[in-house]
């Protein structure tokens, strides 16, 4: 299984701010749904952090996201291996394909592949 790229997930009250705060940082938006907002470095692209203050389509905001290439072979290693899915394997109109399962810590963790 290949991992693309990994993004830690902020839960952010104001995403503008915390844009405009990260930018001194070097950071620029890469991407922008309204209720969520990554940014990324333009010397390093999968460099990136994304800001929610809550997700749009799952019960709870993920603390973290990874990007695989094939999403649904992760998925049934997952459910094979008796992990906790918070949100289950679906199709979502920004074009991923997602789902939620939870770590040893508690930690929820975004696992997607783009359509």
């Amino acid at each position: 299984m290949a991992v693309r790229r990994v993004v830690p997930n902020v839960r952010s009250s104001d995403v503008r701010e915390s844009r405009e705060f990260y930018g001194l940082l070097g950071f620029e938006e890469v991407m922008n749904h309204g209720w969520i907002m990554t940014l990324g470095s333009p010397s390093s692209p999968t460099a990136q952090v994304s800001f929610m203050a809550a997700d749009k389509t799952a019960p709870v905001t993920p603390d973290l996201s990874v990007e695989v290439e094939d999403v649904d072979a992760v998925y049934a290693v997952m459910c094979d291996n008796g992990a906790e899915i918070v949100h289950p394997l679906q199709d979502e109109e920004w074009g991923v394909r997602r789902f939620f399962v939870r770590d040893p810590d508690g930690q929820v963790v975004n696992v997607l592949g783009h359509r």
